[in-house]
């Protein structure tokens, strides 16, 4: 199947979870998303994942955004699991995970490679914005654990520049300068960007975060 780029609309689907029946969209809401999948349960690595996104979970509230994970195993091995979650990470998994058994949304999404694994999902990780279309996708191999830090630092990018005309430079983390879109003219930044700028080059100019106070 083709896969899915950015700027699509996120596949909707039906499928049941940890927390009940997710109509994707519906569920969604108004809220920004992040769909990531696990190759299977009782997995080590995954393991520490679920645990750290549960310890995130107020950092994604904080911005609109909505956790649900994804497995190709059962409803009863997702409640299991989330038991050894809890008493290994230290913490309570506080959002849905889904059960994933006929494959419907791994294929849906594209989240099986052949090449790795035929019958489990890769870790795929997918930023939805708020119009329900896709801000961001990463695949992660099997053996390599996601790092949810990046995770937060892409979205509070993703959510400043869909809302201003900048972009973000490399490493840039929340409250560093940013990038002035080359569709801003020079002579007009003073007006949008009342904070200053600084012109490195023509094509380069900087200005402070404009969402901050």
């Amino acid at each position: 199947m083709a896969a899915i780029r950015l700027g699509d609309v996120a596949p909707n689907f039906t499928a049941e979870s940890t927390e009940g029946t997710i109509g994707f969209h519906d569920w969604l809401g108004d809220s920004w998303g992040v769909l990531f999948s696990h190759p299977a349960d009782y997995t080590p690595v995954c393991t520490t994942e679920l645990g750290t996104v549960a310890k995130y979970k107020a950092e994604f509230d904080k911005r609109n955004v909505k956790v649900v994970a994804l497995s190709v195993d059962g409803i009863d091995s997702h409640h299991g699991w989330i038991n050894d979650i809890n008493e290994t990470q230290e913490t309570t998994v506080n959002f849905p995970i889904i059960a994933d058994e006929d494959r419907k949304v791994s294929e849906l999404y594209d989240m099986i490679h052949p090449n790795a694994d035929s019958n489990l999902t890769v870790r795929s990780v997918f930023v939805i914005g708020n119009d329900k279309k896709v801000k961001l996708t990463i695949t992660y191999p099997a053996s390599t654990g996601r790092n949810f830090d990046e995770l937060l630092r892409v979205i509070d990018s993703l959510q400043l520049t869909a809302y201003h005309k900048v972009a973000t430079p490399a490493n840039w983390n929340n409250g560093d300068d940013c990038v002035v879109v080359p569709a801003v003219e020079t002579k007009d930044i003073p007006d949008i960007f009342p904070k200053g700028f600084k012109e490195v080059k023509p094509y380069l100019r900087m200005t402070p975060q404009p969402n901050l106070n």
